[in-house]
């Protein structure tokens, strides 16, 4: 690929502010369901609900201290650029993952905005390729964006000739 002019380096755009809010939220509804059934099953059944309740009020403090804790880690750690060669995207939380989707390779564009997004005003673009790796997805853009990016994209895609290999 290096002939291509396509290079592995950090992507330079950082997702939308936005995106920690969306991710706290995800995690807080994530660990609201369960912890309502334990403090339900704790009112309900009496011998144990010692147990119960200090099993919800667990998962509610973990559930807590992750959304206030990782949304912030995750948005200095995910990254993504768009040039007229490739996109890039840098994901990850332990194991960071950078990919590169060269233009010749990329078959579809798509956006996709959530309930939970929308809320927060984000979209998620989704750069499908020929890739046995699968598709990259760029969470957390606002969604005008996200709608500029998936034009552009549509548009350098539909002038770059397709790869020979």
């Amino acid at each position: 690929m290096a002939g291509q002019g396509v290079v592995l380096r950090p992507p330079r755009n950082a997702l939308d502010p936005a995106a920690v809010g969306w991710w706290r939220a995800q995690w807080l509804a994530l660990t609201a369901g369960p912890v309502a059934v334990l403090a339900v099953l704790g009112a309900l059944i009496a011998p144990a609900r010692p147990w119960l309740l200090a099993a919800a009020a667990g998962l509610a403090a973990a559930g807590t201290l992750c959304a206030a804790l990782l949304p912030p880690w995750w948005y200095r750690v995910h990254r993504w650029e768009v040039t007229d060669d490739a996109v890039y995207v840098r994901t990850g939380y332990f194991w960071r993952e950078s990919r590169i989707a060269p233009m010749s390779r990329i078959q579809t564009v798509d956006t996709v905005r959530g309930p939970l997004e929308r809320s927060f005003a984000l979209a998620t673009v989704t750069v499908t390729t020929a890739s046995a790796k699968g598709a990259l997805r760029i969470t957390g853009l606002h969604h005008e964006v996200a709608a500029e990016l998936a034009e552009r994209l549509t548009r350098i895609t539909g002038a770059t000739p397709g790869d020979a290999t």
